[in-house]
Parts: C-alpha cells; sequence; structure tokens
C-alpha cells in the first residue's frame, strides 16, 4: 500500500489546530489543497477520520486512535531522513579500520582526536590483525579501511602509500647500549636479543632486507612488537622493532637507538576496496589520514 505520507501530514495538522483554515496556513497551502490531501488519505483507507459540520470538526472514533501511530509514522520518517542527510555530510556514521598494531599504537591515536573533533558522532571501530589479516579484513568488508605494510599491490584492493617505519633498537636505560646515537646491525652479535618471530608480519622485512647481516640466534622471539616492549622493560634482553611499537612516554624507562648500516624500513600504506565506495564516514577518515602523512 502506497503511505499518503502528504495526507498523513493533513490530518495531523487538522487535529493540531483545530479548524481548516488554520491547518493550510500551518502548511502554508490553501484551504482547498488541505481538504483535498485529507480527502485522498480517507479515501485511500476507506474510512473518515474528520467529522466535518459548518461549525465545528472533530476527529471520528476512527480518526483519535489514528492519530499517535499518525505522529510516530511521520517523526520515524523525519528522523529517518535527517540520519541519512547528516550522513552523507560525514557528520555521522560508523567506520571499521584494521591495522597492523604498531599503527594502533602510535600513530592511529594522533589521528582520531582531530576524526572526533571534526565529526564527534561518528563511531570507529579498530581491528587489529597482522599485515595479511588487514587485508583480508578490507577483502572480506570487515573493515572500510586498512593500514597494513606496503608490498606488491592486490588487484581488487586501491593502495596509497602513508609513511614508513623505520626499525630500531629498544633497550633499558641502564644498558650499555642506551647512550649511544645510533649502532649498526653487526653490534648486535652477543646481546640477549628479542626479534619478531616467523609468523610476524616484520620478520620478512629483517630477512630480506639488502645489505642486511645475517641477525645473530634470538634469545626470544615474539608474534607482536608490544611482547617485545614488555619483555625489554623486565630486563631480559634488546630488542629490534619499528619505531611506531615505541610509545613516547608510556616507559621511560627504555631507551631508542636508531639501527644504520643499513636503515632497514617498514613502508605502510593505506588501503580501501577498489570496487567499493567509500561511505562518507570512511571517506572523512580516509582524507584525514592522507592529510597527516603529508598526502593531498
Amino acid at each position: 500500500m502506497k503511505i499518503d505520507t502528504l495526507g498523513v501530514q493533513a490530518f495531523i495538522a487538522i487535529a493540531d489546530h483545530g479548524r481548516f483554515q488554520k491547518a493550510a496556513d500551518a502548511l502554508n497551502i490553501t484551504q482547498a489543497a488541505l481538504s483535498r490531501r485529507l480527502s485522498n488519505l480517507e479515501r485511500s483507507l476507506n474510512v473518515a477520520l474528520v467529522q466535518r459540520t459548518t461549525r465545528s470538526l472533530e476527529l471520528t472514533d476512527i480518526g483519535r486512535d489514528f492519530l499517535p501511530h499518525a505522529r510516530r509514522l511521520l517523526g520515524e520518517l523525519a528522523a529517518a531522513l535527517t540520519e541519512i542527510r547528516e550522513s552523507g555530510r560525514a557528520q555521522r556514521g560508523d567506520v571499521a579500520i584494521a591495522c597492523v598494531p604498531t599503527v594502533g599504537v602510535h600513530w592511529l591515536p594522533r589521528v582520531l582526536p582531530r576524526y572526533a573533533e571534526k565529526h564527534p558522532a561518528n563511531r570507529v571501530r579498530i581491528l587489529d590483525h597482522t599485515s595479511a589479516g588487514v587485508a583480508g579484513a578490507v577483502l572480506r568488508r570487515e573493515a572500510e579501511l586498512g593500514i597494513h605494510i606496503g608490498g606488491a599491490p592486490h588487484p581488487e584492493l586501491d593502495v596509497v602509500p602513508l609513511f614508513s617505519d623505520r626499525f630500531v633498537l629498544i633497550c633499558r636505560a641502564d644498558h650499555p647500549l642506551a647512550s649511544r646515537r645510533r649502532l649498526a646491525w653487526r653490534a648486535l652479535a652477543g646481546q640477549p636479543l628479542i626479534l619478531a618471530g616467523a609468523g610476524s608480519s616484520n620478520r620478512p622485512l629483517l630477512d630480506q632486507a639488502p645489505g642486511l647481516p645475517q641477525l645473530p640466534p634470538a634469545f626470544y622471539e615474539v608474534q607482536r612488537s608490544s611482547t617485545a616492549v614488555g619483555l625489554v622493560a623486565q630486563g631480559l634482553g634488546v630488542a629490534v622493532v619499528p619505531r611506531l611499537a615505541v610509545q613516547d612516554g608510556a616507559f621511560p624507562d627504555l631507551r631508542v637507538v636508531p639501527l644504520v648500516d643499513p636503515v632497514v624500513e617498514k613502508p605502510l600504506a593505506l588501503i580501501a576496496r577498489r570496487s567499493t565506495q567509500l561511505s562518507p564516514a570512511a571517506s572523512a577518515l580516509h582524507a584525514l589520514m592522507r592529510e597527516h602523512a603529508g598526502l593531498r
């Protein structure tokens, strides 16, 4: 059945104002147009909603019963239209983003406060995965956006290089290497080393880095850089991690030493599905992340 919203609107105005002329003035239409809208509604329902006389009008029993339903109908329609309009302006909406853990620890928290300031009604869901897991989440539509380790492009993904995250050594402040301004990789020999394990997204970058000498055996292998940071904080060794793994101020007793000869970096890229248009909320976040990375 076709919903006659104009007729419902006319009926509510008549019920609220008690006179056809006042109701017509409130809707900014003529009295004849108002009467026609009400008649069309009553005809489509095959009932009388308003009882008219030459001097007064009142709602019929059916009209009185219908009035609260009519108000709710127009209220829900107005709310739905407002939500669609605000979503189209990126003022309201939900967005899911998948990212590698180091991005979630250090970089994304710098972007999200600006996003929240611009779009306070938008909610963000963050999924932390390995690099392959990030791509999978975007391809499976679990997330609209993703930030993962850049590499060979996927035919179904749009890829925007964001920035590179440098590998560093972290150690406690009382460690002999803590005072070094930089450190060559070969100087790691003999150290109780904490490294990314075979299942980590970081390990292939270390194994395949041009000019990188063979790393000494690890005392501890970890899957997440945050675990390595925790082990170093407890004095269990020194660790090679991406710089973003160490949040400024979170571990005041740790020191970060850049690794050189060679410098090894982890390229990070913003991804989205090629075949799907981003929602307004996701599009706004996509633009803000590009801006934060210094991209146009």
